[in-house]
């Protein structure tokens, strides 16, 4: 095969399968009222299709460096699209929720090896002096699939039904698969590596434990529910276990290698705030928009979407300029952009226009895109090839870890201010003020009936909340500014390597 043919057929079924994965992040979400009708469902249920989801990719990402070891990096991502495929068809089949539930975790256990292998395949398989551009075409995939994810759940779910949610993996799935066996180049492989039992039971319980805490500490009220106490208890004490056996061991499940290199340590530092960033603000927006504002599900999703085209945009610049400029300044002006997104959102009001929502929104996508394609390049420009998979599979774990923080502090908090706002500004009202006397108020203000009692609490709850959600937003800016100084901390890309190196990798 044409070495230039065969490239882009590696990038266009490794695109396909970080699509594929990266969708089911969040185009369920939209389709869980539908699926909790047809299952008949309380909502406490009915989450479980998401947490499922969620733990099964958590617990096996950190999995995929050791099987790629073993069983090479081309077999181990068919058998994940073939697996991924498979338990997509059956989600959308099923007929319980005991069901959905099982095929969601097969799901999450397939889907957990695909984002960090076709990272680290991209990689492999291109030149060092293209790596940015490979990195802005595979983050295209992982960044606008989450973002596009709502819309086009919200679209399939209205336009047909909520197994199409699922259903749509299977032809991306079928045309990634083809792609991968086709052009994929075998990898070698390492027999003789040991799989650290311990260490992978002593993590697997760690960040389920994590994610199972963050998942119900709204509902239980965090630490006054002894779940949530032992779940804590129970993830803090694996993970330090996980550590002391780690740095004891021989062959520990991740290879401390790993974490001798400082892109790396940083890297894994700012994708978890990219994550937090990135995806507690998509939580917070559709119920802003829909709760608040009075939007329609369908008209949430299509002011949302934009976002996407902005993230797109900025992947294609940054991947023509990560070659010319210093990695660090790009990404200093993604954060920037960022921040300063997050900062007009912090002056949101019930009167904001769907312009303003719709700009603020690219101008955060366009941010998050130049930070997102040269930090995945950098973070791995001076490891060594035989430790990336590991790597990518750390990346992706703690950008997921770091949407999960993001979501739980961020619902917390809108919680919390809303009744402390409320406490605030009920405060204000008492019949004792002199707009609010009679003769100086209209009727319907004069705190003398039950009708316009409730009328001002309602509007009282509704200032509350918007405060609120302008409070999240304003907290992430200034984690996205803190974050910022480390960037500069960060090693330069090593001189690239020659174009040779890329032919011969395709010959093999």
């Amino acid at each position: 095969m044409n070495p230039g043919l065969q490239r882009h057929i590696v990038t266009g079924s490794i695109m396909l399968a970080t699509i594929i994965q990266a969708l089911d992040s969040t185009i369920a979400n939209v389709a869980l009222p539908h699926m909790q009708g047809s299952f008949s469902a309380s909502q406490e249920q009915i989450a479980w299709v998401l947490t499922s989801y969620i733990i099964a990719a958590a617990v096996f990402t950190p999995t995929t460096g050791f099987l790629a070891s073993r069983f090479g990096q081309k077999r181990l991502l068919s058998m994940a699209i073939i697996g991924f495929t498979v338990s997509s068809m059956l989600c959308g089949a099923a007929t319980s929720l005991d069901e959905i539930v099982i095929f969601r975790l097969m799901q999450g256990m397939f889907g957990a090896a695909l984002v960090p292998l076709s990272q680290a395949i991209l990689l492999d398989t291109t030149p060092r002096e293209e790596h940015g551009s490979a990195m802005a075409i595979w983050g295209m995939g992982v960044m606008v699939g989450p973002i596009l994810g709502p819309a086009l759940g919200g679209w399939l779910t209205e336009s047909y039904s909520w197994r199409w949610v699922f259903y749509i993996n299977m032809p991306l799935g079928a045309l990634a698969l083809a792609g991968v066996l086709s052009a994929v180049p075998d990898s070698q492989t390492n027999t003789t590596r040991r799989f650290d039992w311990t260490g992978f039971a002593l993590l697997s319980l760690a960040i389920a434990s994590l994610q199972i805490m963050l998942d119900r500490g709204q509902s239980q009220d965090w630490f006054s529910s002894n779940e949530i106490i032992l779940e804590a208890m129970l993830g803090g004490i694996a993970f330090y276990l996980f550590i002391v056996h780690s740095m004891t061991t021989k062959s520990p499940f991740i290879p401390l290698q790993v974490f001798a290199d400082r892109n790396v340590v940083l890297g894994l530092i700012l994708i978890t705030i990219v994550g937090v960033v990135l995806f507690a603000t998509m939580a917070l927006l559709p119920p802003f928009l829909e709760t608040l504002k009075g939007y329609p599900v369908i008209t949430t999703g299509l002011v949302l979407a934009p976002r996407g085209m902005g993230t797109m945009v900025s992947m294609f610049l940054v991947g023509r300029l990560i070659n010319h400029v210093d990695t660090r300044y790009v990404m200093a002006v993604g954060m920037a952009l960022t921040a300063y997104s997050l900062w007009e959102m912090a002056s949101f009001n019930l009167d904001v226009s769907e312009t303003t929502i719709i700009l603020t929104g690219v101008l955060q996508g366009f941010g998050i895109g130049f930070v997102f394609v040269p930090l995945a390049a950098v973070t791995f420009s001076t490891l060594a090839p035989h430790l990336r998979t590991e790597a990518a599979s750390l990346f992706s774990l703690l950008r997921n870890l770091g949407a999960s923080v993001g979501i739980s502090i961020t619902q917390t908090m809108t919680i919390q201010y809303m009744q402390i706002n409320h406490a605030v500004l009920s405060e204000n009202l008492s019949p004792l003020r002199p707009m609010l006397r009679p003769g100086h108020a209209p009727l319907v203000w004069s705190l003398n009936s039950p009708e316009s009692l409730a009328l001002a609490n309602q509007m009282i709850t509704r200032e509350a909340a918007t405060i609120a959600y302008l409070n999240d937003f304003r907290f992430m800016m200034y984690l996205t500014v803190l974050a910022i100084p480390l960037l500069f901390l960060l090693q330069k890309q090593r001189a690239p390597t020659s174009r040779e190196d890329m032919s011969a990798a395709l010959a093999d």
